[in-house]
Protein backbone atom coordinates (compact mmCIF):
# COMPACT_ATOMS: atom_id res chain seq x y z
CA UNK A 1 0.00 0.00 0.00
CA UNK A 2 2.89 2.57 0.68
CA UNK A 3 4.47 1.92 -2.38
CA UNK A 4 1.19 2.72 -4.80
CA UNK A 5 0.93 5.78 -2.19
CA UNK A 6 4.80 6.96 -3.44
CA UNK A 7 4.19 6.01 -6.85
CA UNK A 8 0.88 8.59 -6.74
CA UNK A 9 3.01 11.39 -5.22
CA UNK A 10 5.41 10.64 -7.48
CA UNK A 11 3.19 10.67 -10.80
CA UNK A 12 1.42 14.00 -9.21
CA UNK A 13 4.72 15.70 -8.47
CA UNK A 14 5.97 15.31 -11.98
CA UNK A 15 2.73 16.42 -13.66
CA UNK A 16 2.88 19.27 -11.34
CA UNK A 17 6.85 19.77 -12.25
CA UNK A 18 6.46 19.56 -16.12
CA UNK A 19 6.21 22.43 -17.67
CA UNK A 20 3.08 22.97 -20.14
CA UNK A 21 3.48 24.26 -23.67
CA UNK A 22 1.47 25.94 -26.53
CA UNK A 23 2.56 24.54 -29.13
CA UNK A 24 1.15 27.01 -31.75
CA UNK A 25 2.22 30.13 -29.47
CA UNK A 26 5.69 28.50 -29.59
CA UNK A 27 5.86 27.78 -33.37
CA UNK A 28 4.26 31.18 -33.92
CA UNK A 29 6.97 33.16 -32.02
CA UNK A 30 9.64 31.04 -33.71
CA UNK A 31 8.64 31.89 -36.80
CA UNK A 32 8.16 35.46 -36.47
CA UNK A 33 11.56 35.47 -34.76
CA UNK A 34 13.85 33.71 -37.42
CA UNK A 35 11.95 35.31 -40.38
CA UNK A 36 12.77 38.67 -38.20
CA UNK A 37 16.47 37.77 -38.59
CA UNK A 38 16.21 36.73 -41.68
CA UNK A 39 14.58 40.26 -42.62
CA UNK A 40 17.76 41.83 -40.70
CA UNK A 41 20.03 39.86 -43.29
CA UNK A 42 18.37 40.91 -45.60
CA UNK A 43 18.33 44.60 -44.93
CA UNK A 44 21.95 44.65 -44.36
CA UNK A 45 22.43 42.62 -47.64
CA UNK A 46 20.53 45.23 -49.26
CA UNK A 47 22.63 48.31 -47.59
CA UNK A 48 25.83 46.44 -48.77
CA UNK A 49 24.18 46.18 -52.26
CA UNK A 50 23.28 50.01 -52.40
CA UNK A 51 27.14 50.50 -51.92
CA UNK A 52 28.33 48.54 -54.91
CA UNK A 53 29.58 46.08 -53.28
CA UNK A 54 30.65 43.15 -55.12
CA UNK A 55 27.91 39.93 -54.53
CA UNK A 56 30.77 37.88 -52.67
CA UNK A 57 31.77 40.91 -50.44
CA UNK A 58 28.43 41.32 -49.51
CA UNK A 59 27.61 37.90 -48.60
CA UNK A 60 30.73 37.61 -46.57
CA UNK A 61 29.87 41.42 -44.79
CA UNK A 62 26.39 40.60 -44.09
CA UNK A 63 27.33 36.93 -42.38
CA UNK A 64 30.17 38.60 -40.24
CA UNK A 65 27.66 41.63 -39.19
CA UNK A 66 24.82 38.64 -37.65
CA UNK A 67 27.71 36.71 -36.16
CA UNK A 68 28.99 39.93 -34.46
CA UNK A 69 25.62 41.08 -33.69
CA UNK A 70 24.69 37.00 -32.10
CA UNK A 71 28.28 37.20 -29.90
CA UNK A 72 27.75 41.03 -28.60
CA UNK A 73 23.90 39.91 -27.59
CA UNK A 74 25.59 36.86 -26.20
CA UNK A 75 28.24 38.97 -24.20
CA UNK A 76 25.76 40.85 -22.61
CA UNK A 77 23.14 37.45 -22.24
CA UNK A 78 20.59 39.07 -24.14
CA UNK A 79 20.60 36.11 -26.69
CA UNK A 80 19.32 33.73 -23.96
CA UNK A 81 16.31 35.93 -23.41
CA UNK A 82 15.44 35.99 -26.83
CA UNK A 83 16.09 32.16 -27.24
CA UNK A 84 13.62 31.30 -24.15
CA UNK A 85 10.81 33.32 -25.78
CA UNK A 86 11.64 32.30 -29.42
CA UNK A 87 13.11 29.13 -29.07
CA UNK A 88 13.88 27.50 -32.40
CA UNK A 89 13.44 31.07 -33.91
CA UNK A 90 16.77 32.07 -32.81
CA UNK A 91 18.73 29.15 -34.31
CA UNK A 92 19.02 30.25 -37.95
CA UNK A 93 22.31 28.66 -38.47
CA UNK A 94 24.59 31.63 -38.65
CA UNK A 95 23.72 33.46 -35.52
CA UNK A 96 23.19 30.54 -33.62
CA UNK A 97 26.04 28.74 -33.97
CA UNK A 98 27.69 32.31 -33.43
CA UNK A 99 25.93 31.87 -29.76
CA UNK A 100 27.03 28.87 -28.98
CA UNK A 101 30.69 29.49 -29.74
CA UNK A 102 29.92 32.91 -28.07
CA UNK A 103 28.43 30.75 -25.37
CA UNK A 104 31.14 28.40 -24.43
CA UNK A 105 34.17 31.25 -24.59
CA UNK A 106 32.19 33.04 -22.24
CA UNK A 107 31.65 29.98 -19.67
CA UNK A 108 34.96 29.18 -19.68
CA UNK A 109 37.43 32.24 -19.99
CA UNK A 110 37.69 31.63 -15.69
CA UNK A 111 39.28 28.74 -17.06
CA UNK A 112 42.01 30.81 -18.65
CA UNK A 113 42.80 31.14 -22.37
CA UNK A 114 44.57 28.10 -23.65
CA UNK A 115 42.77 25.07 -21.20
CA UNK A 116 39.39 27.52 -20.94
CA UNK A 117 38.43 29.24 -24.07
CA UNK A 118 41.10 27.31 -26.22
CA UNK A 119 39.88 23.80 -24.96
CA UNK A 120 36.27 23.80 -23.89
CA UNK A 121 35.42 26.19 -26.78
CA UNK A 122 34.99 23.07 -29.31
CA UNK A 123 32.48 20.97 -26.93
CA UNK A 124 30.12 22.88 -29.11
CA UNK A 125 31.74 24.00 -32.46
CA UNK A 126 33.67 20.28 -33.01
CA UNK A 127 30.63 18.35 -33.33
CA UNK A 128 29.14 20.77 -35.71
CA UNK A 129 32.08 20.85 -37.83
CA UNK A 130 32.35 17.23 -38.14
CA UNK A 131 28.80 16.15 -38.67
CA UNK A 132 28.77 19.75 -41.25
CA UNK A 133 31.80 18.47 -43.03
CA UNK A 134 30.48 14.25 -42.71
CA UNK A 135 26.92 15.30 -44.48
CA UNK A 136 28.38 17.70 -46.95
CA UNK A 137 30.42 14.25 -48.00
CA UNK A 138 27.81 12.23 -48.40
CA UNK A 139 25.40 14.39 -50.18
CA UNK A 140 28.29 14.65 -52.49
CA UNK A 141 28.61 10.68 -52.75
CA UNK A 142 24.85 11.22 -53.45
CA UNK A 143 24.99 13.46 -56.12
CA UNK A 144 27.92 11.73 -57.85
CA UNK A 145 25.60 8.79 -57.99
CA UNK A 146 23.07 10.22 -59.02
CA UNK A 147 25.20 12.01 -61.67
CA UNK A 148 26.25 8.42 -62.73
CA UNK A 149 22.86 6.49 -62.84
CA UNK A 150 20.70 9.41 -64.15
Amino acid sequence: MEEQTKKERYAKLVKERTPVHNLWKNVFRAFWTGGAICLLGEVISGLFEHTGMGKENVGASTSLILIALSVVLTAFGWYAKLARYAGAGVLVPITGFANSIAASAIEYQVEGQVFGIGCQIFKIAGPVILYGIFYSWLLGVFYWIGTLLF
